[in-house]
């Protein structure tokens, strides 16, 4: 017999059985279910416009991963923040609940979004907080951060070439306060279902957009300050507009 690897062992103690209990997780304390950064600088989004726009038949059939961009593409904050909260925004409110604009595993929400600015317009390059409760901007590092961000991400150029590059992260037990050890599955299932909603937003409006999952995991999470335990990075996409059009 071969002994089993990490993501075999890992797919297997996270299953469900009838009559299986999964490993006991120990969170001590509930984590808040908003992030914010209520001292740096913060930038409102223009609101997201929700009529209109081409049919959703036509954008699954335009959709796909582009890698060539034009470099001196300077994104409007109007379309940032249309894509911005269709992948990851506030959809709804009702009765004291939110809605967002992507499936989540008991509404936990354990995913946090964040971007660097390369060239977008009224925005300073750095790394930035989307606050979603407030749909809006925070400035964490200011500075220019495309060579790092392009190495960490093994020296893949469309990093360097985007616009705006989004970085998602994970606040662990915000899911698995409830799930245990089976969250870490519905988390990756869960950011997968943000970034195809990036992908559409960015075909609608004629944008390139291409998803990243190869990087050097503590690299990144040090660039947009993370601990890489309680909250990590963990997928990565770059939006900008394709290059010869």
């Amino acid at each position: 017999m071969f002994e089993l690897t990490v993501g075999e062992r890992f797919f297997q103690e996270t299953k469900y059985g009838r009559g299986r209990k999964l490993p006991e997780t120990r969170i001590l304390k509930k984590p808040m279910p908003y992030k914010e950064y209520p001292h740096v600088p913060q930038f409102k989004l223009p609101n997201p416009v929700v009529v209109n726009g081409p049919g959703i038949w036509k954008v699954i059939l335009r959709r796909r991963s582009i890698r060539d961009y034009d470099s001196n593409f300077v994104l409007d904050l109007e379309g940032l923040s249309q894509i911005i909260w269709a992948s990851c925004g506030i959809s709804s409110v009702r009765d004291g609940y939110t809605f967002r604009t992507w499936p989540s595993a008991g509404a936990l929400y354990p995913i946090e979004t964040y971007l660097y600015v390369n060239n977008v317009e009224g925005l300073q390059k750095g790394i930035y907080h989307y606050n979603v409760k407030n749909h809006s901007l925070e400035l964490i590092f200011s500075a220019d951060y495309g060579r790092s961000l392009t190495t960490a991400c093994l020296g893949q150029g469309m990093v360097r070439n985007s616009a705006v590059s989004f970085i998602w992260t994970a606040i662990f037990d915000r899911c698995r306060i409830k799930y245990g050890e089976r969250a870490y599955r519905y988390i990756f299932m869960e950011v997968g279902h943000i970034c195809q909603n990036l992908y559409l937003a960015c075909t609608a409006l004629n944008l390139a957009c291409c998803a990243i999952g190869a990087f050097l995991d503590d690299e990144v999470n040090s660039i947009i300050g993370v601990d890489g335990v309680t909250e990590s990075a963990i997928y990565i996409a770059t939006v900008g507009y394709p290059s010869g059009r």
